[in-house]
This record gives C-alpha cells, sequence and structure tokens, in this order.
C-alpha cells in the first residue's frame, strides 16, 4: 500500500499548485513520476493511478493543472466538461503548464528517496497531451499519453522530446480523430525521437477510467501491463 498526501508546490509565476502525492513502502531511493491530470481534476480516478504506481515502486506527484482558476481539490463530475470542465480547460496555456510541470520535476529533485536521473510522466485525457509537452520541456526517462486530446496541436514540439514516449488511443475514440493520431505520430517520427504508438481499435476515449462510461476493463488492463513494463525498462523500480 502506498502512503499517499497533499503538496503545495510553489510555481514560477508566484502561483500555488496544490498536488496530490503517492510514496511507495521502499526504503531505498526510487523513480519517480509526474501524474497529469484529465480534465477532471486530481479526482478520485487519478489519485488511484497514483496509488497503482506507487505501490509498484514510483514516487509519484499529481499537480492540480487548473489552480489559476479553481480552488484547491476541484473534482469536476465526468457528465459536466462543457458547463464546469471546459472554462477552466481554455484557461491553461503551455507556459503555465511547463511550469507546473517544472515545480513537480523540481520537488521530485529535491526529495532524498527519488532517483534524480529516473524521472518519467504519464498523463490521461488532458494529461495525455501534458505529458507530451512535460517530455519536451524537461530531461526525463519515460513518457506515457493516454487518448491525449489537443496533443496534434502539439507537434512543433516533438523535436524537442527527451525521452521514448508511449502513445495509447482507442479506436472508437470520436474526440480525436485518425488524422490526429497520425499528426502525432508523423512529427515525432519526422523529428527522430523513439515512440511506441498503440491503437485499440475496441476502446473509446476514457478508457482507462472505471468511474467513466467509456471503460473497457480489458484495455485497460493491457495498457496497463505495457506502461508497467515501458516503465519497468525506462525507470526501473
Amino acid at each position: 500500500m502506498s502512503t499517499p498526501n497533499s503538496l503545495v508546490l510553489t510555481v514560477a509565476d508566484g502561483t500555488q499548485a496544490h498536488a496530490y502525492v503517492a510514496q511507495p513502502q521502499t526504503k531505498t531511493a526510487a523513480p519517480g513520476i509526474i501524474l497529469c491530470q484529465e480534465a477532471f481534476g486530481v479526482n478520485g480516478h487519478i489519485r488511484h493511478v497514483a496509488d497503482r504506481l506507487a505501490a509498484a515502486g514510483y514516487v509519484v506527484v499529481a499537480p492540480e493543472l487548473f489552480h489559476r482558476t479553481a480552488e484547491p481539490g476541484l473534482e469536476i463530475p465526468y457528465s459536466e466538461f462543457a458547463t464546469l470542465a471546459m472554462p477552466h480547460y481554455q484557461a491553461i496555456t503551455p507556459e503555465g503548464l511547463t511550469q507546473d510541470l517544472r515545480a513537480a520535476y523540481d520537488w521530485l529533485q529535491s526529495q532524498d528517496n527519488v532517483q534524480k536521473d529516473k524521472i518519467g510522466t504519464i498523463g490521461f485525457c488532458l494529461g495525455g497531451q501534458v505529458a507530451f509537452i512535460a517530455n519536451a520541456t524537461l530531461p526525463l526517462a519515460a513518457a506515457v499519453s493516454y487518448y491525449g486530446g489537443g496533443t496534434h496541436t502539439r507537434t512543433a514540439m516533438a523535436k524537442d522530446l527527451h525521452a521514448p514516449h508511449l502513445f495509447f488511443w482507442g479506436g472508437l475514440d470520436e474526440h480525436i480523430s485518425k488524422e490526429q493520431i497520425t499528426q502525432v505520430i508523423d512529427a515525432v517520427e519526422a523529428a527522430g525521437k523513439p515512440y511506441i504508438n498503440t491503437v485499440i481499435s475496441y476502446a473509446d476515449h476514457g478508457f482507462n477510467c472505471d468511474e467513466r462510461p467509456s471503460y473497457n476493463q480489458d484495455a485497460a488492463a493491457e495498457a496497463w501491463a505495457l506502461t508497467m513494463a515501458f516503465f519497468q525498462e525506462k525507470l526501473g523500480a
């Protein structure tokens, strides 16, 4: 079992971002992971992912990416994207996200129980795009994006990717088109960066989240197994 707690990160622009932290049981230094939220906040699903990663041997920090426009602890119902999530989603910027990611990275670097050269990132939905930004702006060792909506708008950053990137997409996802996926992968390939691209044909957007109607137990299990193998290879644990 992990031992989760909360944290307040001081960001370069003077704002403060609350974050959820999950710690492994191991007494030796462990790899670190920055966990990037969906558009619905650092909610039960994201905290559960953090706990699973910690149980696998990683120090995990999940910053609240809407902290400039939302009260700490914001959790948005999955049915309320347009009404409640969209205003916060539209307010975030690549510059602000980069500062948030740097604050999370610097916190991991400051921890005695974290292996400084073994930092990775993983993100879901909005966080899939943010994990791509993290890989382009931080010296990471591994990055994973689950159904990262909007990543196709960040393809100019492909040339700056530091670490191998693992992508997951749902073949039934109507939020992310095949053309958008192709844009992302073509940009990464053109930049000569290492990647793994996985399209699960029978999965929809949000397939990893058992709190969403689109949850697919088989796809979630298969993607998680590959994620763990990828992190083990690139980060160890």
